[in-house]
């Protein structure tokens, strides 16, 4: 049975649940070491220059929070939603992402470098030069979402999707393509190895072949 209902997220989070912890037990948490974060909604939070390294997050909603200089790297993510958040000169390499969304959020250079991808969303979000490569990513979906100039190298990517996304001057170096619609998105400047191969079995609209063309080396002539 077809549906019309518009895709709002992987993570099975309620709306209703209430904030746990301030900003500052939150610091302390983190300061602690291998801290574990469930089952909490957090609001108009601000953290600053935070080791949250290793951490395990559950069952979490993020809304209008600020990230800077948030190390988030080796930390666990399940079942999170970020909405309307901030993040600037952040990290999440070598995390696992599972269920979880980026809603509004604004992480231009935010490196997920090494991390395992499973079931994410990003939505309406500025991801300019974020790092994705040697990710090993299984279900991503984004829409709507400014991923210009961002680096995709040496990624397992299967079951991915983008719809409406600028990808222009995106690296997709050692990173397979083939299968994904790319039709409705930029991809002028794309960079690849200089057999193409990543490009072999995308799916991209006939007006896009222009952007394409630059590759081989070839110039359209003026009328």
């Amino acid at each position: 049975m077809e549906t019309n209902k518009v895709f709002s997220g992987y993570a099975h989070v309620s709306g209703r649940m209430e904030s746990t912890l301030s900003a500052e037990e939150l610091s302390d948490c983190f300061a602690a070491g291998e801290a574990e974060v469930s089952r909490g909604a957090f609001r108009a939070l601000e953290l600053a220059d935070i080791d949250a390294t290793d951490a395990t997050f559950e069952q979490v909603i993020f809304h209008d929070c600020v990230f800077d200089g948030v190390d988030f790297s080796n930390s666990t993510l399940t079942d999170v939603r970020f909405e309307n958040c901030r993040f600037i000169s952040c990290r999440m390499e070598r995390c696992w992402l599972n269920r979880v969304d980026f809603c509004s959020c604004s992480a231009p250079g935010l490196s997920l470098l090494k991390s395992r991808i499973t079931s994410a969303f990003i939505d309406d979000s500025q991801l300019r030069y974020a790092n994705f490569s040697e990710a090993n990513v299984r279900g991503l979906r984004v829409r709507t979402t400014n991923l210009a100039e961002s680096s995709w190298h040496a990624l397992v990517l299967k079951s991915a999707g983008f719809s409406d996304c600028d990808l222009t001057g995106a690296e997709f170096i050692r990173t397979s393509l083939s299968g994904i619609d790319l039709t409705s998105c930029r991809i002028g400047g794309l960079v690849v190895s200089q057999d193409y191969r990543e490009l072999r079995g995308c799916v991209i609209a006939s007006e896009q072949a222009v952007d394409l063309i630059g590759l081989l080396g070839v110039r359209i002539a003026d009328d």
